[in-house]
């Protein structure tokens, strides 16, 4: 790592080989390359490729394309598994001299289920047909009938002999076509690197290799593995062996990793940034079934997935059928014995462990549903098949329904939308009220928001109910039986047109308290108690008694009464006149007595004193000694 260079301008791109063992992949790959991918001596020894092999070339107008090459051998369909997602295209190898083989198909199979749309078909070993048409005629038409149902319908076929060099230069060409007709790549903006490699480097420590895909890594970036959450920094990059300050996504790209034991790491785990991806064991993904698997797939069937370069045992959870038979499509939900690093759209492979056999794949549609679903649910399918195929700004509605509200960027992490496509998807979610922003500048799903609104009118319907008698819910009581937080509830009660509120209750808008005739002849006999005798009314109790509690609390929550102590009240327009009197012997006097407001009143000590403490916590008197004086409050209502 000694010479850098700047970010290339071309995009990076990797291509892989598949194919039946011994067709020639890795011989043709040397031929492209100059080198020689199988990298191992047992490789070497028995002339067959066992684990992943990794070279690179450059096009004619200078760009450099990485070459991964897989195993061919049955035994070793999961090394293959391991490199083949990462690709921007394949070349799907097929030797003369055999045709097509088992593993021809199955490799056929899984570049189908993983998407894998663009791509050659290269007919190796034309040396060995002695220059007989006749046969090279019969050998294409067989495998254009093979790959007709296959998302390499439309690939080129090019005929070549690696040995010879024979039909090579039409295969660079063939390649520097498909190159530049590439789309762009997609994935999002947060870079991740399943890993395919690790090992130590003397004088650098811990390297991990694999193809980049998503966003840049930079040199000096903090990374996390997952799974495991363990945190490090990027020492160094390199793509193809030279150092680079960035990587791109599409590169067969280097890390030099500190802060991360090598132990931790192994091929299966993913690096990215610092909690985008998180690991899960539970995924809900739509799966097909491959027509000419051995058998129909049950319900909590065993089975090996395979996720980008990693794989795991887990079970199948059929949503929508007791079993699936083969050449059928369906809900699933994967059930992972070990947690793998995924986001949404990665493609998976599933086989059976013994014996081993690739049955099927496709997308993963939630790498987080939560919890199990229950099967059957129609619910639960059109949830799936909105987020697998739903508009932009259907399934940033969907990332919004939420248990609370989502500032701007939480929901852009949770649907890593490109810039233009998440600010165009909020724009189309509002406007389609889809979606809906709270003054506080978080958005929630509107469907969601709809839930929380007929929640709240249902918990007060069911509170002005059951207590007719009090003006409003408490708003801890509302927040509590909605389930959000404070500040949720807040911004929700913004939004709702027909309900009052203030800082401790709220209530439907036509709520009033209404006394029934036998309460309101009640309180007309309480009220005349206390006009009676205005500055010693009846005791809380006596007046409890009198109208019962509930009704006298209600009288207070109407301001008709002023409770000033635990068993003295007075009248709403009693108590104006005292603060009113009161305050004109303070103007008067600088300070006033609990006897001076006894005597002015006609009022007992008892009355006097309790009326005064009330005054002082309101802050329109203030203690000093036996006395009172002016607090910071001139008026004012309990």
């Amino acid at each position: 790592m000694t010479s850098s260079h700047s970010i290339p301008r071309l995009p990076n791109r990797v291509i892989g080989t598949a194919g039946h063992v011994d067709h020639g992949k890795s011989t043709l790959v040397k031929a492209l390359t100059g080198i020689d991918p199988d990298r191992l001596a047992e490789e070497k020894a028995r002339e067959m490729t066992i684990d992943l092999g990794f070279a690179w070339f450059s096009l004619p107008n200078g760009q450099t394309i990485g070459v991964v090459d897989v195993p061919g051998h049955r035994d070793f369909i999961e090394n293959m598994l391991a490199g083949i997602g990462g690709i921007d295209a394949v070349l799907f190898v097929i030797a003369a001299d055999e045709g097509v083989m088992p593993q021809t198909r199955e490799h056929l199979a899984i570049i189908d289920l993983l998407g894998i749309k663009n791509g050659l078909i290269v007919l190796t070993k034309i040396d060995t047909l002695g220059g007989d048409a006749e046969l090279l005629n019969l050998l294409e038409d067989e495998i254009h009938q093979t790959v007709a149902p296959t998302s390499l319908a439309d690939a080129p076929l090019i005929a070549v002999s690696a040995l010879t060099g024979e039909g090579m230069p039409n295969l660079l060409n063939a390649i520097t076509e498909m190159i530049h007709d590439l789309p762009a790549r997609l994935g999002g903006t947060v870079p991740r690197l399943p890993i395919d490699r690790v090992f130590t480097m003397s004088g650098f420590g811990t390297v991990v290799t694999g193809t980049l895909i998503g966003g840049i890594f930079k040199q000096g970036d903090e990374v996390e593995q997952q799974p495991g959450g363990q945190r490090g920094r990027i020492r160094g990059l390199q793509s193809y062996r030279q150092t680079v300050d960035a990587a791109l996504p599409g590169s067969r790209t280097a890390i030099n990793v500190s802060g991360i034991e090598k132990n931790d790491l192994q091929r299966g785990c993913v690096l990215s940034r610092p909690g985008a991806v998180v690991a899960s064991t539970l995924i809900d993904v739509r799966f097909r079934h491959l027509p000419d698997a051995s058998r129909s797939l049950k319900h909590n069937a065993e089975v090996k997935v395979f996720v980008g370069t990693a794989e795991t045992t887990g079970r199948v959870r059929l949503l929508t059928h007791d079993d699936l038979p083969p050449g059928e499509e369906a809900w699933i939900q994967l059930k992972l014995d070990a947690p793998i690093a995924a986001v949404e759209g990665d493609r998976f492979i599933v086989r059976y462990p013994s014996p081993g056999e690739t049955i099927g794949g496709g997308v993963i549609v939630d790498p987080h549903p939560g919890d199990k679903w229950k099967r059957f649910q129609d619910d639960v399918i059109e949830r799936l098949r909105l987020r697998a195929q739903g508009t932009p700004a259907q399934r940033l509605a969907q990332a919004a329904d939420t248990p609370e509200p989502l500032k701007l960027a939480a929901l852009k992490q949770r649907t890593d939308f490109d810039n233009s496509t998440f600010n165009a998807a909020v724009s189309a979610a509002l406007a389609e009220n889809l979606l809906i922003e709270f003054s506080d500048g978080t958005f929630l799903a509107y469907a969601r928001w709809e839930v929380l609104v007929r929640a709240l009118h249902n918990a007060l319907e069911q509170f002005h109910q059951t207590s007719r008698l009090k003006g409003g819910m408490p708003r801890e009581e509302l927040r509590s039986r909605l389930g959000i937080k404070q500040n949720s509830l807040n911004v929700l009660l913004e939004t709702v047109s027909d309900i009052a509120y203030d800082g401790r209750f709220v209530r439907r808008a036509d709520h009033v308290i209404r006394f029934s005739t036998t309460e309101q002849s009640a309180v007309d006999r309480l009220m005349a108690q206390i006009q009676a005798s205005p500055f010693s009314p009846p005791s809380w109790g006596d007046a409890a008694a009198l109208v019962g509690e509930d009704v006298l609390y209600a009288l207070i929550e109407l301001g008709d009464i002023v409770q000033v102590s635990q068993d003295v009240i007075f009248s709403r327009g009693v108590f104006d006149e005292m603060v009113s009197g009161i305050s004109a012997m303070l103007d008067k006097f600088g300070s006033v007595s609990a006897s001076q407001v006894r005597d002015r009143f006609s009022t007992s000590r008892k009355y006097a004193i309790a009326f005064l403490e009330y005054l002082d916590t309101l802050g329109i008197t203030r203690r000093e000694g036996d006395a009172r004086v002016r607090g910071a409050r001139t008026h004012g209502k309990p």
